[in-house]
């Protein structure tokens, strides 16, 4: 165990802006909550006494996660690597069907969501193996290792159904950027997601001849240097295989509700009081919001309910509307010098796995921050990501502050303070 004076060394920037990000999720938790039929602060069939209660015994988890001697992290990252798969695959067979995922097991009225602790686990397991290796990520067979451990958590993930969690795995790519891995693979990924995106507006049709007509006045613009045109034909082939692979997916693969958000995202149905009632109903709110907003739990989009479901993934529609665009400015600044200060300390270990763990848990923040966002304000469709910190759901909050004081017991062990 820890000495008690380490306590000191701990990044009390880090700490604060946790603890301010906790404390106004919850406050944005009440707002959405609040009912008429509350017997008091203490009543824990209110959904705020419930986070509350959460929230409290997330101390507990911060002083256990602070006690253990930081090598027994890196030590054992393995193991615990492998009891979160294990606990993945216990679903299958103990899991409970809420809201039709098996994503969670029950103890009764608890519930427990074993995706929210596999993020820390991989992080964990992804930095062991990187600084094991003690080398770069340039090498096919240690990218092909690395993959192989990110891809196993999300594709036990995914047939829950669950493919909000499992895309959070694609987070991981950027501390193994850091660490040497070429930048093919970024501009790749972002060029699959436009083509995706563009498949899914234009369809498969439209997408071939953009390609052919881009291909085309390429090789002509650079006739002079003597293309390959054999590149260029397997390029074009590439990017229309894929295009009609993407329609192909969608349309046979895709469950029906999730072909109707994204058509709903691109602007190809209107369906207000259907499967984009959420979405329209946040954007509502959040315009409610003006400038300063109406007030905290003066809201009436969220004293109303509009919004289905808004103290969870949708949290953030009581930000917009409560706090104003200043008090949304807030919580976004305050996430960005979360994961600012977070890849600072992270370039500071003395540890190549301190250095990957930290990236890994400035990415997840991110992806989870970004696509959130992106999705209570209507630019992406509704994947069932929670904002860290303001969502409803212990699962999600403990497996959020287990992920980030991991890092910060790291940290303090890695780099002595002045």
């Amino acid at each position: 165990m820890a000495s008690p004076k380490n306590f000191v060394r701990f990044d009390w920037i880090l700490v604060s802006i946790y603890i301010a990000l906790v404390a106004m999720g919850w406050m944005n938790i009440y707002s959405a909550s609040l009912s008429d039929s509350a017997q008091g602060f203490f009543d824990f069939e209110q959904i705020y006494a419930r986070q509350f209660l959460f929230i409290c015994l997330s101390v507990i988890l911060i002083i256990f996660v602070l006690a253990i001697e930081s090598k027994f992290y890196e030590r054992f990252a393995s193991v615990i690597y492998i009891v979160s798969l294990v606990s993945l695959l216990g679903l299958f067979v103990f899991g409970k069907n809420i809201s039709g995922a098996t994503s969670w097991y029950s103890f009764g009225s608890f519930g427990l969501q074993p995706s929210e602790f596999a993020k820390a686990a991989t992080a964990l397991a992804l930095a062991k193996y990187v600084s094991d290796i003690q080398t770069d990520m340039k090498e096919i067979k240690n990218q092909i290792g690395a993959f192989l451990i990110l891809a196993l958590p999300a594709l036990f993930i995914i047939p829950q159904p669950d493919p909000g969690s499992a895309l959070v795995y694609a987070a991981f790519v950027f501390p193994l950027y850091r660490e040497g891995l070429h930048g093919v693979y970024l501009l790749l990924g972002l060029f699959a997601t436009v083509l995706f995106v563009s498949t899914l507006a234009f369809g498969a049709v439209g997408v071939t001849i953009g390609v052919l007509l881009i291909a085309g006045i390429l090789f002509f613009r650079n006739r002079k240097k003597r293309p390959n045109v054999i590149k260029y034909i397997l390029l074009a082939t590439v990017c229309i295989g894929f295009a009609f692979s993407v329609s192909y997916i969608f349309n046979n693969v895709f469950e029906q509700r999730h072909r109707d958000r994204f058509n709903i995202v691109l602007g190809k149905e209107v369906d207000a009081r259907g499967i984009g009632y959420n979405t329209n109903q946040s954007e509502i709110a959040i315009g409610n919001g003006g400038w300063f907003g109406k007030g905290w739990t003066e809201g009436t989009q969220t004293k109303g309910n509009f919004v289905p479901e808004q103290h969870t993934d949708y949290i953030f529609s009581t930000v917009g509307e409560e706090w104003g665009f200043v008090g949304s400015m807030v919580v976004i600044l305050l996430f960005v010098g979360l994961i600012t200060r977070i890849i600072i300390l992270s370039e500071r270990q003395k540890s190549q796995f301190g250095r990957v763990y930290g990236y890994s848990v400035a990415a997840i923040l991110f992806l989870h921050f970004f696509v959130n966002i992106g999705m209570v304000t209507g630019i992406f469709p509704t994947v069932g990501i929670p904002l860290p910190f303001f969502s409803y759901g212990g699962s999600a909050l403990w497996g959020f502050t287990i992920l980030l004081f991991i890092f910060v017991k790291l940290d303090g062990s890695n780099y002595h303070y002045s």
